[in-house]
């Protein structure tokens, strides 16, 4: 084909393509903004109080997202079937899945109970401080009791991503962003009789947000009437071990891809943690605003994989791969111009985050790799997402398990703790996480990329 022909082509899909992925991620991103939000709010106002408190609140934090995000993973599969049964009209059956992974999601929040409340070995591993890890253990303390809340949730949510509803959900997380502000404010830093309570305040609030979260969207989909064809809550159904065993086949690798890579992240937190109280809150704002850029290739990414699965419930295969091959050219450019703008803004992000000189010196070193690695994280996370549309998960989770543990994090801790020859002291102490990184985010681009492009060859002989 003549390569005037391919770009044309190219373009027209990308037109065709691009407005219906931003239709649908655009709410997504404003959500995850308004949740990820949360976790600034967070940091910010915590440096304020002490760095003691911002350490305990990077380890704690670390700890907890490892946990939420491997689970939480398992019942995103329901965004994949339920957008496949979508595709196809199949409503009633809808209403079924989701009432078999709220049972789902009742099993995992006793795992990550069990888990928040004896934090002990994890802990270990940052060798931090008493005060910092009595801090961090109440941290988590606080935030198991919300944790049924945040499976329900994340239950919902994917339910309303399938079904192309996700501004309902945007606006429940936008009011829960306006309600931590002032909960925060007042559990951190005391008042009308409540004594400061620092970091583990900021737990106190993202509890009572989550349930007010799930209390209010229960009565939602159960009352209107949009969503009725659904059924969700129209009948009782107890546990289908036949279908809740369909959902973990996909949701457990996609759970342990995200656990995979959170936990990649979360551990180089724990190990800078022996560099020091200064280090670890330098590489807290960093990892903070590195979590901040991601929401944008990751909401594009979850709108990409419900327009996949939806396409292939309705048995449109060479539009699902054109989808994909769209998201991928267009998400990796956005991505690209992000990670130019975050280098030239570098002072003006880290006067929001105000943090002490000493932070701030730690901080400004890793500004290079938050920039440069934008284009690999996007390229990784669209062909993973695309993959899922397809319910391909054991395979990037094999790639994830290489790539961000074997290079990122055992590389990273090689190069951190100078354990090869001829490291230079560039790429030591955070760096060398930071570059570990990096270069196992462009690693797992390339492998997952290859195996969309198998997966879409064995569609297209259906």
């Amino acid at each position: 084909m003549p390569i005037i022909s391919v770009i044309s082509h190219t373009q027209y899909r990308l037109k065709r393509d691009v407005p219906r992925i931003l239709d649908l991620a655009t709410p997504i991103l404003l959500g995850q903004l308004a949740v990820i939000a949360f976790g600034v709010i967070d940091t910010a106002m915590t440096a304020r109080f002490s760095t003691d408190d911002l350490a305990a609140l990077g380890i704690a934090s670390s700890i907890f997202i490892s946990i939420y995000v491997g689970l939480t993973g398992i019942l995103s599969a329901l965004n994949t079937i339920g957008g496949q049964l979508f595709g196809a009209k199949n409503y009633l059956d809808i209403g079924e899945e989701v009432r078999q992974t709220l049972w789902l999601s009742v099993i995992l929040s006793m795992i990550g109970i069990t888990v928040l409340l004896h934090p002990g070995p994890l802990l270990d591993i940052g060798d931090v401080s008493p005060v910092i890890e009595e801090k961090a253990r109440l941290y988590l303390q606080i935030l198991a009791i919300g944790t049924p809340g945040t499976m329900i949730m994340r239950t919902f949510m994917a339910f309303h991503n399938a079904v192309s509803k996700p501004k309902i959900i945007t606006r429940f997380q936008v009011v829960g962003l306006l309600l931590k502000i002032p909960l925060n404010y007042l559990f951190i830093f005391g008042g009308f009789g409540l004594a400061a309570m620092g970091g583990p305040g900021c737990a106190v609030a993202s509890v009572i947000v989550q349930w007010l979260w799930v209390i209010s969207l229960g009565a939602l989909i159960w009352f209107h009437p949009s969503y009725k064809p659904f059924g969700v809550f129209t009948k009782f159904s107890w546990p289908n071990w036949k279908r809740i065993w369909n959902i973990l086949q996909l949701g457990a690798p996609i759970g342990f891809s995200y656990l995979i890579e959170v936990t990649s992240f979360a551990f180089m937190a724990l190990f800078i943690a022996r560099f020091g109280t200064t280090v670890l809150a330098g590489h807290q704002i960093v990892g903070n605003m590195g979590t901040v850029l991601y929401m944008i290739p990751l909401s594009l990414s979850i709108a990409t994989m419900t327009v996949i699965a939806q396409h292939l419930g309705a048995k449109e295969e060479k539009k699902a791969e054109e989808v994909g091959w769209s998201a991928v050219i267009f998400t990796s450019s956005v991505s690209i111009a992000m990670g130019i703008i975050v280098w030239f803004l570098q002072d003006f992000l880290l006067d929001l985050y105000a943090p002490a000189p000493e932070a701030r010196i730690v901080a400004k070193q890793l500004f290079l790799f938050i920039a440069l690695y934008q284009a690999v994280d996007a390229l990784q996370v669209t062909a993973a997402f695309i993959l899922r549309g397809y319910r391909v998960a054991f395979w990037p989770m094999c790639i994830y398990a290489f790539s961000l543990w074997g290079v990122g994090l055992f590389g990273g801790y090689l190069l951190a703790f100078n354990h090869l020859p001829f490291v230079p002291e560039s790429l030591q102490g955070a760096s060398g996480f930071w570059a570990g990184n990096s270069l196992s985010l462009a690693i797992a681009a390339s492998g997952l990329l290859f195996l969309f492009r198998l997966t879409a060859k064995r569609y297209a002989k259906y």
